[in-house]
């Protein structure tokens, strides 16, 4: 059975930075694209970037280039996620999520995790 667990999460100031990381299991990560998603309080949730099984990287929104970095360690089975230059507008509950090889909308992605709690706050 397919499972992905985030954690990483927690509370960080304005400016500061996170590494999340989502830990799969169930499936050969190799072959997979893993991305990271986003629901802020009272929006819906959005993309944030993904990486491809060729590692090829796509920023599902422009807010975070130059920000976020996303990698993956296969032997580990964990994807990361590191964000820095955290602004209060990142606070959200960040997803990964796995679909075969290819970054595709959000729709598309197979497997998900439950998440994990970003909050950006002094």
């Amino acid at each position: 059975q397919p499972q992905l667990v985030e954690s990483g999460g927690g509370l960080v100031q304005p400016g500061g930075s996170l590494r999340l990381s989502c830990a799969t299991s169930g499936f050969t990560l190799d072959y997979y694209a893993i991305g990271w998603f986003r629901q802020a309080p009272g929006k819906e949730r959005e993309g944030v970037i993904c990486i491809s099984s060729d590692d090829d990287i796509t920023h599902y929104t422009d807010s975070v280039k130059g920000r976020f970095t996303i990698s993956r360690d296969n032997a580990k089975n964990t994807v990361y996620l590191q964000m820095n230059s955290l602004k209060q507008e990142d606070t959200a509950v960040y997803y990964c999520a796995a679909e075969w090889a290819m970054c595709v909308t959000m729709s598309r992605f197979e497997y998900w995790g439950k998440g994990t709690l970003v909050t950006v706050s002094s």
